[in-house]
């Protein structure tokens, strides 16, 4: 089958590429760095010619509730009327596990992003997958404040990103189910123990 990848040089999107391209499908590469900006412009329908389905890993690096909606919605919307115009018949989106109650920060964003999936003509699959192993990595990096690092009390049951990939693909790969069972490792962690 023919799958489109949207934010395909990211985390999760590389290896939603190298396993589509490993299981034989044709991959299609939605990233700025090859010229779709799928949050300021229109993707052209064109470019999703005789795909089956997008996979939505699209992100932005933002601790901003506006900054991030502002993003998810606009590439949702994009996304929606390209796929539309191209007769796409399937949406896979990743979410984030337990953000019901979390209307701030990225998380505000991700709420928004799944409503924007629901509230679309694509038919579509929504998978919450609980934060990465490389979420530890990626709270050093962002909670700097100069000599120091910020790092929520938060508990966590990370798995890890190759898994949600390979998942994403299956899903990828069937029908629509809406919202799909949510994904988590195995095991309760402390963000501070992982970090």
């Amino acid at each position: 089958m023919r799958i489109a990848i949207a934010g395909s040089t990211g985390t999760v999107g590389k290896l939603v590429h190298s396993i589509a391209t490993e299981r034989g499908h044709d991959v299609v590469a939605l990233a700025r760095s090859n010229g779709h900006d799928l949050e300021h412009a229109s993707l052209p329908p064109s470019v999703l010619d005789g795909v089956d389905t997008i996979v939505d890993v699209s992100g932005i690096q933002t601790l901003s509730r506006h900054r991030s909606r502002r993003f998810f919605e606009s590439v949702s919307a994009n996304l929606q009327q390209a796929g539309t115009a191209a007769g796409v018949g399937h949406l896979v989106a990743l979410s984030i596990v337990g953000i019901d109650r979390v209307d701030a920060a990225y998380y505000g964003g991700k709420l928004a992003h799944e409503r924007a999936v629901q509230r679309g003509a694509l038919p579509h699959t929504l998978l919450r997958a609980a934060q990465f192993h490389e979420f530890a990595e990626q709270t050093l990096v962002r909670g700097k404040l100069g000599p120091l690092t910020v790092v929520p009390a938060a508990r966590v049951r990370p798995v890890a990103a190759e898994e949600v990939a390979d998942h994403l693909v299956t899903l990828a790969e069937g029908e629509p189910v809406g919202r799909a069972r949510d994904l988590t490792g195995p095991r309760d962690e402390l963000l501070i123990d992982m970090v």
